[in-house]
C-alpha cells in the first residue's frame, strides 16, 4: 500500500513549520525564499502531488463567475452554450461556485459596454466573455487584466486580448469546409445564395464574418465562375417579413437552387421552403438547434455543421474552475470539431462529449 504523505511529513523533512508548508502549497505570501526552496526540494524528492480538490474544499472560499453573452431566443446556438455552462456549475456545488449570466443586446454598443462594466463592478473571480468588436471589447478586458481577473473568450478569438483560454471553431477552416461540402452537391450551379444577418452592413459576429471569409476564399480558388449572391436579413425581421423577402429573392434569382448561411438561422429559409413546397431549393447552415434539425430531416436543409455549443459553454466554466479554484494549468486554445450532420446521422448526434 502506498503511504499517504502528510503536510506534517513535508514540514519535518524540510525543517519548517506546518503553516509554512501550507502557505507554499496554496501559493500564499510571507514565505522566505530559503524556506520555499527547502520545501520545494523535499516535494520534488518524494514526488509529492498535492490533492487540489481537497485543498480547494478545505479553503472553503466563495467564487463568482460571470458570463457576458448576447440576449437570445430559445431556439438558438446560445441556448446550448448557456445550458452547458450551467451544467458545469452544477458539478461545482461543493466548491461554492456561483454562476451568473449577464445579457447584452446584440449590435448595441451601449448595452455591451454597460453590461461589461456591471460585471467588472461586481468584482467577479472569473469571466466568460463573448466578445463584441475588438475596439469595443479591449478596454474592458484591459480592466480585467488590471484587476487580475481571468477571463475566457467564447465564440470569437482575439489573441491580442490575451485571454486565459478560448473555446470555439477555427472560423476560416470552418468556412472553407462548408464551401467544400456544399460544392459536392452544387458543383453544377451558376449562382449560390449566401444568407447573412446584419445590422448596418455588419455581420452578427466576428466568427460569422471569418467563416464567410474562408467560404469565399475557397470558392474563389476552386469555383471562380459561380456567382455568390448576398441575401441580407436584418436581425429584427419577423417570419412574415422574411417570407416576403424570400419570395422576391427567388423570383429574381430563378437559377438559385442552393443556399448557405454562416449562422444558426438556416431554418428561416428551411421553414419557408417547406411551407411553399420548394423541393428544388436547399440551404446549408450551422448548429444543431431543434428547428434546424427538423428542416434537415424534412429535406429543406442539406447539411448542418455542428460545433458543440453545449461543450463550449461547459468548457469555459470548467476552465475557470480549474485555473482559479484548483490552480491548475489549462489549455489556451480549444478549437471545437467541425462536424457534418445529415438526415442519416442527425438523430445520433449528442450535444455533449462530457
Amino acid at each position: 500500500m502506498v503511504q499517504k504523505i502528510r503536510i506534517k511529513d513535508i514540514a519535518e523533512k524540510s525543517g519548517v513549520s506546518v503553516g509554512t508548508v501550507d502557505r507554499i502549497l496554496h501559493n500564499r505570501p510571507n514565505v522566505s525564499k530559503k524556506a520555499r526552496e527547502k520545501v520545494e526540494q523535499v516535494m520534488k524528492e518524494i514526488n509529492y502531488r498535492p490533492n487540489r480538490y481537497a485543498s480547494a474544499l478545505a479553503y472553503n472560499k466563495q467564487y463568482t463567475f460571470f458570463i457576458i453573452m448576447p440576449q437570445h431566443e430559445r431556439e438558438a446556438y446560445w441556448q446550448e452554450v448557456e445550458e452547458g455552462a450551467k451544467r458545469a456549475c452544477e458539478a461545482m456545488t461543493d466548491f461554492h461556485v456561483d454562476l451568473q449570466i449577464k445579457y447584452f443586446t446584440r449590435f448595441d454598443a451601449a448595452s455591451y459596454a454597460e453590461t461589461f462594466q456591471q460585471v467588472i463592478d461586481s468584482q467577479p473571480n472569473g469571466v466568460v466573455v463573448v466578445p463584441s468588436e475588438l475596439e469595443l471589447t479591449k478596454p474592458y478586458t484591459d480592466m480585467l487584466h488590471e484587476r487580475d481577473i481571468p477571463f475566457v473568450l467564447l465564440d470569437s478569438y482575439y489573441p491580442e486580448l490575451k485571454p486565459l483560454s478560448f473555446f470555439g471553431q477555427d472560423p476560416i477552416s470552418s468556412g472553407s469546409f462548408a464551401a467544400r461540402i456544399l460544392m459536392l452537391i452544387a458543383y453544377g450551379e451558376t449562382e449560390i445564395m449566401l444568407m447573412k444577418q446584419t445590422k448596418d452592413g455588419k455581420a452578427a459576429s466576428n466568427q460569422q464574418a471569418l467563416r464567410e471569409e474562408g467560404f469565399r476564399q475557397y470558392m474563389a480558388d476552386h469555383f471562380p465562375a459561380i456567382r455568390i449572391v448576398d441575401f441580407e436579413l436584418p436581425q429584427t425581421f419577423e417570419q412574415s417579413e422574411i417570407d416576403s423577402h424570400l419570395d422576391r429573392f427567388f423570383a429574381e434569382h430563378p437559377d438559385v437552387h442552393h443556399c448557405i448561411t454562416m449562422s444558426s438561422r438556416a431554418h428561416f429559409v428551411g421553414t419557408y421552403l417547406l411551407r411553399n413546397n420548394r423541393r428544388d431549393i436547399q440551404i446549408m447552415g450551422y448548429d444543431m438547434v431543434n428547428q434546424n434539425a427538423r428542416c434537415l430531416r424534412e429535406g429543406s436543409i442539406s447539411f448542418l455543421i455542428a460545433q458543440h455549443a453545449f461543450v463550449q459553454g461547459h468548457g469555459c466554466v470548467d476552465t475557470l474552475f480549474k485555473a482559479i479554484v484548483l490552480k491548475q494549468e489549462v489549455v489556451s486554445v480549444n478549437y471545437m470539431p467541425i462536424e457534418l450532420l445529415t438526415p442519416e446521422n442527425v438523430d445520433f448526434y449528442r450535444r455533449t462529449l462530457i
